[in-house]
């Protein structure tokens, strides 16, 4: 339940490439690419729904949010990307009114966070992760109950039960207890709640969490929809959700990428890519190290700009764009780089296992700003975590 909830009048708003290699000569296997999910017609700039400068929160003496800020237009999917213990939770529940606002300034549909929180805990629209439905109701009820919280009653209420059960295709399970139903739907509900006093912005915590392929997929859908005006909203709702999921992530207009609480980069999720370079080599290996030491010289040979990063199990090189002076410096493809490496080092066949190469995706720009993968920060952020739990 949300404190401090009034009712309001306010109008509606409006596949890479992959190669086999031998030593004399490698042949490229190349699958279909699907280009990354993004969600359509992002919204022209215009005065942002959500804005941020200078946000800091501290846990005692940890520092979970240092010196966040971005901005996000009105009608557009924003996401927050990032491992565990980046700081997505904290900054969300700032968002959301739950945590007070100690340090820095926030705005949300045009109203100051620490000033107006009653104006904008009603121009907010609010899905937590963890489900806040009531399963002894049906899915009706627990739409009705939570329109009684913002003061709705009467025909209006029933009207706009109406309006988002039709919206999240859920007219047919309206009598439906709310334990019968699947994990995709038990989410349309929750949207279709957070939705029914017509809030500007919606903000989503790890929508996905539980959620099968296909569910995911029809969730995005309306989500999309919703974003660009459908169901009646002409100026469209304002999305930001919370998420650790790439695929999920590449859908969203804009990115805010966050790591130890600070932002590590903002934008559009393909010119965030793009920033890296161009194709992205993985050489797999049993000593990663060695042969990153054989690459390097022979790199330089071949005037390709690129350094050989050991990860775990092999070797990472981020080949420059064409643009940036082409693939090695000399406009030579990445497969054919990768092929003059095979013939130049000594032992390529004992030493290289496996071949991949790929476009840059959002984990290689967050490698790429931050020297750890997500999964390795969020392995970090855990362990470090235990041991505060341990003082």
């Amino acid at each position: 339940m949300q404190p401090g909830l009034r009712p309001t009048e306010e109008s509606p708003p409006a596949g890479w490439a992959k190669l086999k290699t031998m030593s004399s000569a490698l042949t490229p296997v190349t699958t279909p690419h699907k280009p990354p999910h993004t969600a359509v017609n992002p919204p022209p700039v215009t005065t942002p729904a959500v804005a941020a400068e200078g946000v800091a929160f501290d846990y005692r003496d940890r520092r979970a949010l240092d010196g966040v800020g971005f901005a996000v237009p009105a009608g557009a999917i924003f996401g927050f990307l990032g491992p565990n213990g980046s700081g997505k939770t904290t900054l969300f529940r700032l968002l959301a009114t739950l945590l007070p606002l100690r340090a820095g300034t926030v705005s949300i549909a045009g109203h100051d966070l620490a000033t107006e929180p009653l104006a904008v805990r009603r121009a907010l629209g609010v899905a937590f992760q963890s489900p806040s439905l009531d399963l002894r109701l049906t899915v009706a009820e627990n739409l009705r109950h939570h329109g009684h919280l913002y003061g709705i009653s009467g025909r209006e209420l029933a009207r706009r039960i109406d309006e988002n059960l039709e919206r999240f295709r859920l007219a047919d399970r309206r009598g439906d207890r709310t334990e019968v139903l699947s994990g995709g739907l038990r989410r349309r509900v929750e949207l279709a709640k957070a939705l029914l006093h017509r809030p500007r912005v919606l903000l989503l915590d790890e929508p996905s969490t539980g959620l099968d392929p296909r569910a995911r997929r029809e969730l995005w859908d309306v989500l999309a929809e919703l974003a660009a005006g459908g169901g009646g909203d002409d100026d469209g709702v304002t999305v930001l959700l919370t998420t650790h999921f790439i695929e999920e992530a590449e859908r969203c207009h804009r990115l805010l990428l966050l790591d130890r609480g600070r932002v590590v980069a903002e934008g559009a999720p393909d010119a965030l890519c793009r920033e890296v370079g161009g194709e992205v080599v993985t050489l797999a290996g049993d000593a990663p190290a060695e042969l990153a030491a054989g690459l390097a010289p022979l790199l330089a040979d071949l005037g390709v700009a690129a350094r050989p990063d050991v990860e775990a199990g092999g070797v990472r090189l981020e080949l420059p764009r064409p643009e940036d002076g082409g693939r090695g410096g000399r406009g030579t493809a990445a497969w054919e780089t990768v092929a003059q490496l095979a013939r130049r080092l000594p032992g390529w066949d004992e030493r290289v296992s496996a071949v991949t190469v790929a476009r840059p995706t959002l984990e290689d720009v967050f490698l790429h700003r931050t020297g750890r993968r997500l999964d390795e920060a969020a392995a970090e952020a855990e362990a470090a975590a235990a041991g505060e739990g341990s003082r």
